[in-house]
């Protein structure tokens, strides 16, 4: 609405009044789940039944206990047959059985409202957005206007609504996009279960956004199958997951692990560092042939026949055919636990034969007794002898001799005092990649439906093995930027990085399109893009607004404080960004002025101006950046220039690049 018009102000009195209907029913379904938890609606079932009813009741319960006080509705679709529905984040009826007073915006009648246009109406009459005054938790959201769209009248315009909630000042966490998905996110929110895609997204198309999304699109229409398997974020950091956590929630989708991969894979306490030149070999593809040939190196061929005694009688498995079971069960290349199995078995039925032959059909009891004897057991322990992760990747580090690995590279993940035992070892980070790898050639994990990788750019070949192996039925998300690879081992293209992933068939779609970078701050960032040895479609940014400013200072500390304080004149989160060490100098420097200050994993609503090292800035955004000696940053690392462009782009609104020494190549220009 957009004048004080009698019709519109009477059309905006009914929404407000639908929306108070609207929260009596989510009262209501508060108070109904809370009851039939009280109640005990589950008393009829039994056992197994009724405690997972339970659960889900409890959980449903306090999912809806939880709901934020935000608005119950972000739009409506007039339809051409005279259907209304209002689109929300979540179904809200009078009643179980009642047709919805709001429609989640994932049920299928809600994708025209993502995709319909003048162009293509899609049966659409009127789309219609709602502005809604800035609200918290604790506060109920107030209904302040609409816009209508009369699509099949041809009228397509810029959305001011749209606009402003997209331009919103951010503080503390991650929010949802369900009210500003654009149509291309949509096709990508909205893929199927079976489908793994690759999302190439340039700084703030909205790529993370668009993973939770479509977990939260897949939880809500393949339930059961989801949940039987099990669906998976993972970030690069768990500051990351903090800043993301809060968006499935709103969304309605509680109880979703959110992981990194380090802590998925963590067997044991990281007690030991790497230097750069081992970590780069360890998190190599070839490690993984490497691994498989030091375990099954420990598999031997049989030395002598086996006796079992039965009685009175032998039963005797001769060499020859002893040497073919196990040449065959190789071959088949199972796990090795699972090989280790299939040779005992193997062996006990080769005697079952005997037996059968001769006296007729055996017991159970009789194949389980023989299959415990000691000579078969030793038998087994010889050529197929029991291992752990850990005592093969202690041997292998002892001495890592191997052909795939050059002496230098065997020099460098050798280990300088190999520990007395594999149980007394200190492991690496690094390391816990490779027991990851061992442990999934002795026995395979369970694996999840749907996983969302983010920052998929900056896993290694053995990290993204570690992924594969438990999506092996499931589907993937993959999300990231080839120009945001900061790690030693980050992706040089999509590709060979989805082939590691498991997923070679996965699309690759890009997202080039900004919806939260201004277009001022896009242009500094691309003008790095031609030096990262990366092949990438440059962003372009639809916000024309926003702010720039490049000063050579004499003290960058100075400059920050001042900096600061006039960003905190302006609403909206705050970012310092600098090198590690320059962090920690301006952030005492801030705290002498005064200026209070959070860290970055301190994402309480309210807090204001976060410091944090450059090493932490991916995926995290801010009204209003200070990049403090840009040329610190860049030279920091071997890819500081891809570190550089992440941090560049981390602003929302506003960005000041304060620096004394001189900028880097790539930046310098003079028409700033």
């Amino acid at each position: 609405m957009t004048a004080p018009d009698d019709a519109l102000a009477r059309e905006l009195a009914q929404e407000r009044i639908f929306h108070e209907a609207c929260r009596v029913a989510m009262t209501g379904m508060v108070d109904g789940a809370a009851q039939r938890v009280v109640t005990g609606e589950n008393a009829f079932a039994s056992g197994a039944d009724a405690e997972v009813l339970g659960y889900q009741l409890r959980s449903w319960a306090k999912e809806l206990a939880e709901e934020p006080d935000s608005p119950l509705f972000f739009g409506r679709l007039d339809l051409q047959d005279g259907q209304r529905y209002h689109i929300g984040r979540r179904r809200i009826s009078e009643h179980p059985s009642a047709p919805p007073l709001v429609v989640d915006w994932r049920a299928p009648v809600s994708r025209t409202f993502y995709q319909a246009g003048a162009r293509d109406p899609q049966g659409v009459a009127v789309r219609r957005r709602f502005g809604w005054a800035p609200w918290s938790k604790g506060d109920s959201a107030d209904l302040t206007s609409f816009e209508d769209e009369h699509l099949t009248a041809g009228e397509s315009a810029e959305s001011a609504i749209l606009a402003g909630e997209i331009e919103r000042p951010r503080v503390g966490p991650m929010r949802d996009i369900a009210a500003t998905i654009q149509p291309e996110q949509d096709d990508l929110v909205r893929s199927g279960l079976a489908d793994s895609v690759c999302v190439q997204g340039a700084p703030g198309t909205g790529k993370t956004a668009v993973g939770l999304h479509r977990a939260a699109y897949l939880l809500y229409t393949y339930p059961q199958r989801i949940q039987r398997r099990g669906l998976l974020i993972l970030g690069p950091n768990r500051t990351f997951l903090s800043y993301i956590s809060e968006v499935l929630p709103s969304l309605g989708e509680m109880g979703i692990r959110q992981s990194t991969v380090d802590d998925e894979i963590a067997r044991h306490e990281v007690r030991a560092q790497d230097g750069e030149a081992a970590a780069v070999v360890k998190h190599d593809a070839r490690m993984a042939a490497v691994l498989h040939r030091a375990l099954y190196a420990r598999v031997a061929p049989p030395a002598e026949p086996v006796a079992v005694p039965d009685g009175s009688y032998r039963w005797r498995i001769p060499l020859d055919e002893l040497e073919r079971i196990v040449a065959e069960v190789r071959s088949e290349a199972p796990p090795y636990a699972v090989g280790r199995e299939r040779v005992r078995t193997r062996a006990v039925r080769a005697i079952q034969l005997q037996a059968e032959r001769r006296a007729g059909p055996v017991s159970n009891i009789w194949v389980q007794k023989v299959g415990r004897a000691r000579a078969v057991s030793a038998f087994v322990d010889t050529v197929w002898p029991r291992t752990q992760p850990e005592e093969v990747l202690a041997a292998l580090l002892t001495d890592p001799v191997d052909p795939l690995l050059t002496v230098a590279e065997q020099d460098a993940i050798r280990w300088a005092r190999p520990p007395r035992s594999y149980r007394s070892a200190k492991w690496s980070a690094a390391d816990l990649v490779l027991l990851d790898e061992l442990a999934g050639l002795i026995e395979r994990p369970e694996g999840y439906g749907h996983i969302v990788v983010d920052e998929a750019q900056d896993l290694s070949p053995m990290q993204c093995r570690a992924i594969a192996r438990r999506a092996g039925f499931g589907s993937l998300t993959v999300l990231g930027d080839l120009a945001q690879g900061t790690t030693p081992w980050a992706a040089r293209s999509w590709p060979e990085q989805l082939a590691h992933l498991g997923k070679e068939q996965a699309a690759v779609v890009p997202l080039t399109t900004g919806f939260r970078v201004p277009a001022v701050i896009v242009g500094l960032a691309n003008r790095l893009v031609r030096a990262l040895d990366v092949d990438v479609p440059q962003a372009r940014s639809m916000r024309g607004d926003g702010e720039l400013t490049i000063r050579r200072v004499d003290d960058v500390a100075a400059a920050t404080v001042g900096a600061v304080r006039a960003a905190l004149a302006h609403e909206g989160s705050i970012g310092v960004i600098a090198d590690g060490p320059e962090a920690d100098r301006l952030r005492a420097a801030l705290a002498t002025a005064g200026v209070a200050t959070a860290t970055a994993d301190d994402l309480t609503a309210g807090a204001r101006v976060t410091v944090l090292p450059a090493t932490l800035a991916k995926g995290l955004e801010y009204d209003h950046v200070v990049v403090a000696e840009p040329a610190a940053i860049a030279g920091a690392e071997a890819r500081g220039l891809h570190r550089l462009y992440v941090v560049l782009t981390r602003a929302v609104s506003r960005l000041d690049v304060l620096h004394s020494r001189p900028l880097p190549p790539e930046l310098a220009r003079r028409d700033f």
